[in-house]
């Protein structure tokens, strides 16, 4: 427990740490592309308070500088006043102590709060919520063209990056520029041949700071590049290691890993000698400001242009300075070090939405159910392949199964019915509304979709079942599981840190489960969605024959009333639909029952004579 002396000093941390809230809604747009845009971006939540920060770091630096000369007064003042000097000075000193003791402090304090509770305490997990909330409107193409971890490397790092630039341009750049600015004025109130050797070693820092910058900054976007890309590939590893195991080839994966791995150690050892060169130069460039300063000094002092303590004042500056120069250097060389890993997280950030909602787009209402694809032709930019001039209207309840050989265009329907992509030409209308002038949230809100591997989150059963319907209550949820046969064995689950039932977590991917297990799963969590259209691809090809059948049972009574899409190679399961249509090279070539397409003597009929155990044999089809 916090002591009670302590708890007034919390609340004034708690009021700091909310002057910024990192979650507040902020622009929907595209973040900037480029590095300064984008620093801007993410400090104008901060304006106020960067304001209040960059003031109270210029009292500090002058502090600190006036602690110095007030030194240097000090020297003078016992010089000159010898045995008498409390006498005459006492009052002087007791005031400057008092100030040293109380006010100094506070200032302080006031500074590292602003600093550390307002500005690294919120601004890390703005810049990683704001990236990841972009990223989440991404559309399927994006994702799958790069790695998972490599983009969630990206997102993460951002947010370091982005913060510590923003502190260290605050504590560290801000307050050098205003401690070099009031030294220099200081010693010119010395005497004006002090500032010489001061503005040579401030040209000669500044310059080779600039120089070594610019490598760095290219070093670290190389190294961060590197490094995603490591983190890339352990990760596609990690979250394939079934795959990896059973092929029983672990030497190629580590030949897979290691040789991006080598790439990230030579570009690692590349920036690493930019840093020997750097403090090499920097004693060097350091030497100068001592000896020619403190020298200057001297030779000033034998001259009795200058006090003893003028000459103190003027080296513990310079000795502060040479210490805050390896500092500064340091700084510099990180900003740019993080101005590498900011521009290239913005490869990925910093990406347009491909499929976006209209201007102020109204929610989907689906009073019927109605589904109409309208001269619908998609190649996924290739000019074939995909759909080519599709049309047919699916009526509100109807229930229509999609027949075809692997390409023929059943998961290109589904994809843009779901708008993970846009059509190239032609348009999908769902009770006479464009589904592109909708929300996109709300037109799969209005969807239910089982898949073929359906993959759950690595949250609890009771999490993934309600993620269907986060509303639905935990009553709500069993008796979906029951429908989908799923609520006796989730009972007798228990994960790894003892919780059990549908407490219990699934791991990640649902791997923890059976296949069967993990379809039951997605079931349950459709039926709890009760969506008024319902699209099933292979939604029970993981389950045995017994627990097939009591699902199908299931299944048809959930289709009562809705508008059904069901794609199948296994004809077997929708022999019952209203409707099958069977699509070949992007066309609906024949559409009909069953039992019309096997009188037709078509292609269907052939894909029905050749299933072997229940499945669509393609290749002896083709």
């Amino acid at each position: 427990m916090t002591p009670k002396i302590l708890r007034p000093l919390g609340r004034v941390l708690r009021w700091f740490e909310t002057l910024v809230d990192p979650f507040a809604p902020g622009p929907s747009d595209t973040p900037p592309g480029r590095l300064v845009p984008y620093m801007q971006s993410q400090l104008r939540p901060f304006g106020r308070t960067l304001i209040a920060m960059a003031a109270v770091s210029l009292f500090v630096a002058v502090i600190e500088v006036a602690l110095i000369l007030y030194t240097g007064r000090l020297v003078d003042l016992m010089a000159v006043s010898g045995a008498a000097f409390w006498q005459a000075h006492g009052v002087e000193v007791a005031v400057i102590a008092a100030l040293v003791l109380f006010a100094r402090p506070f200032v302080f304090a006031l500074h590292h709060m602003l600093l550390e509770q307002t500005l690294a305490g919120n601004m890390q997990e703005q810049v990683r919520w704001s990236a990841h909330r972009h990223m989440l409107g991404q559309s399927m193409t994006f994702f799958q063209n790069d790695f998972a971890g490599r983009l969630a490397n990206r997102v993460m790092q951002q947010g370091p990056a982005v913060e510590d630039n923003s502190y260290m341009l605050v504590e560290a750049l801000w307050f050098a520029a205003i401690y070099v600015v009031a030294a220099g004025v200081v010693v010119a109130g010395f005497d004006l041949r002090l500032v010489l050797p001061l503005l040579l070693w401030l040209t000669a820092y500044v310059a080779y700071s600039l120089f070594i910058a610019i490598r760095v900054a290219d070093a670290s976007e190389k190294m961060s590049d590197s490094r995603s890309m490591v983190t890339g590939r352990v990760v596609d590893a990690y979250t394939n290691m079934e795959t990896v195991k059973l092929f029983a080839d672990v030497g190629q994966e580590e030949r897979y890993a290691m040789s991006a791995m080598r790439r990230q150690r030579v570009r690692w050892q590349r920036f690493l000698r930019l840093m020997t060169e750097m403090h090499s130069v920097l004693v060097t460039i350091n030497g100068i400001l001592i000896v020619g300063v403190i020298g200057t000094g001297l030779w000033l002092w034998s001259a009795q242009a200058v006090s003893i303590g003028e000459v103190a004042a003027a080296s513990g500056l310079v000795m502060r300075l040479n210490g805050m120069s390896g500092w500064i250097m340091w700084v510099t060389i990180r900003l740019f070090e993080n101005a590498g890993t900011i521009r290239e997280g913005l490869r990925s950030i910093s990406v347009d939405h491909d499929v976006v909602d209209a201007p102020a787009a109204p929610a989907l209402k689906v009073p019927r159910g109605e589904i109409a694809f309208d001269s619908l032709s998609h190649h996924y930019g290739k000019g074939s392949g995909g759909l080519d001039n599709l049309s047919t209207v699916i009526r509100p309840g109807e229930k229509v199964g999609l027949v075809g050989r692997s390409g023929a265009g059943k998961s290109s329907m589904v994809n843009l019915l779901l708008r993970f992509r846009d059509p190239e030409q032609g348009r999908i209308l769902i009770d006479g509304k464009d589904i592109r002038e909708v929300s996109q949230t709300s037109l799969r809100q209005s969807i239910g979709m089982v898949t073929q591997d359906s993959s759950l989150l690595h949250r609890s059963i009771r999490a993934n079942l309600l993620y269907g319907r986060p509303g639905a209550s935990d009553a709500e949820a069993v008796e979906a599981a029951k429908q989908a046969a799923a609520h006796e064995f989730i009972l007798g689950l228990q994960d790894p840190r003892g919780r059990t039932g549908y407490d219990a977590h699934v791991g990640e991917r649902g791997v923890k489960l059976s296949g069967g297990q993990r379809q039951r799963i997605a079931l349950a969590r459709v039926i709890l969605k009760d969506a008024p259209i319902l699209v099933l691809d292979e939604a029970t090809s993981a389950l045995d024959s017994e627990v097939e059948a009591e699902i199908q049972t299931a299944l048809y009574s959930l289709m009562q009333g809705k508008t059904v899409i069901a794609i199948a190679h296994r004809l077997s399961t929708i022999a019952r639909m209203d409707r099958i249509l069977v699509l070949d090279k992007g066309r609906i070539v024949e559409e009909g029952s069953h039992e019309a397409l096997l009188a037709r003597g078509g292609l269907y009929a052939s894909l029905w004579a050749r299933q072997s155990g229940g499945f669509l044999d393609t290749e002896a089809a083709e």
